[in-house]
């Protein structure tokens, strides 16, 4: 089989490896669709993978093969590839580690989905619910990651929300932070491309922050008191500190993307009005099924976040990197091996 096989010094390289055989208590899966995730954008621009490492981690298929003992799927099942509950002794690191570090743990492991075939335990995948698109499916986890920052956020029904960044995860949460409830939701994105996706996918107001100063803009568009809730899914050097500065008396932050620089703070600035932060990283179980369940209901739309001209083969994924690791206006990149 095909796989995008990185070597090191930002290259990956699609090569020829042998299709994995999945034990007993194993599936193989085709991969339809696997997305282009920033994490894995940002592990490539720092050259973080070990030389070998296959990456790749929202994606769909179908069952192609199952191990001797597994009794819960067939072939031809569509699955989402991950998802699933894992079992008492099972759980990922990243879950139970009292010292994990993403930056320096995160890039290790069996083969992924950059790849025509990929093996899972057989509690890793979800079944893709009738209504669901292959296409939905794929951006399942990061749709999930926007659902377990809003889940994390408490937000509730009328509150006011704003998010920095209309990149895909950002325009994930302001579908889900509005199918929670919130009563506006305000964005911040430079992006003309952009910008328009997040009005598309019912963002309130969408402004260019380097246009205007968000955090006054902010606090007037909530009658002078500041968002009840503010998603930094930019993480740019100035987005966090706006993001502390803008929001409301006793209100909260949520720092969703993963930030791999150094950045300032100015905390006397804020820290009178007793704001909180907190980090929303990843997803658990229940926010993908949740991520299905929006699909499923019309609530979450992935139409002006994917397009068709956006799905490109494995043999262009060298090209796809290398524009992602610059300052872009493209929304989300699909691969189909």
């Amino acid at each position: 089989m095909k796989a995008a096989v990185y070597r090191g010094n930002q290259q990956l390289v699609v090569e020829e490896v042998d299709t994995p055989i999945p034990g007993p208590n194993e599936v193989l899966i085709k991969v339809k669709y696997s997305a282009l995730c920033g994490t894995d954008v940002h592990a490539f621009l720092y050259d973080i993978p070990s030389p070998g490492t296959v990456m790749g981690h929202e994606f769909c298929g179908t069952i192609s093969e199952v191990g001797s003992d597994v009794t819960a799927w067939e072939k031809g099942d569509r699955v989402v590839g991950g998802g699933g509950t894992p079992p008492p002794g099972k759980e990922p690191a990243i879950k139970i580690s009292p010292r994990y570090n993403f930056r320096t743990h995160g890039f290790s492991g069996r083969m992924r989905a950059y790849a025509e075939y990929v093996i899972l335990d057989e509690w890793g995948p979800i079944l893709i619910p009738d209504g669901v698109s292959d296409e939905q499916a794929a951006l399942c986890e990061p749709t999930s990651v926007g659902v377990h920052a809003v889940r994390k956020s408490g937000i509730q029904m009328g509150d006011s929300a704003a998010i920095f960044g209309a990149g895909p995860i950002g325009l994930f949460c302001t579908q889900v932070a509005k199918a929670a409830g919130a009563s506006q939701v305000i964005v911040f994105e430079p992006s003309s491309v952009r910008a328009n996706a997040a009005l598309q996918v019912g963002a309130d107001t969408v402004l260019n922050p380097l246009e205007i100063d968000p955090i006054s803009t902010a606090v007037e568009l909530t009658g002078g008191i500041g968002p009840d809730v503010v998603f930094d899914c930019a993480g740019i050097k100035s987005t966090l500190d706006q993001s502390l500065n803008m929001v409301r008396r006793n209100g909260k932050v949520i720092l969703v993307a993963v930030i791999w620089e150094k950045i300032s703070l100015l905390p006397v600035d804020w820290s009178a009005r007793e704001v909180s932060m907190h980090v929303s990283f990843s997803s658990d179980p229940c926010d993908w099924n949740t991520a299905l369940n929006l699909f499923q209901s019309g609530k979450v739309k992935i139409g002006p976040i994917l397009s068709r001209e956006e799905i490109i083969p494995l043999t262009d994924i060298q090209g796809a990197f290398e524009s992602l690791i610059k300052p872009t206006t493209q929304l989300q990149l699909v691969v189909k091996p």
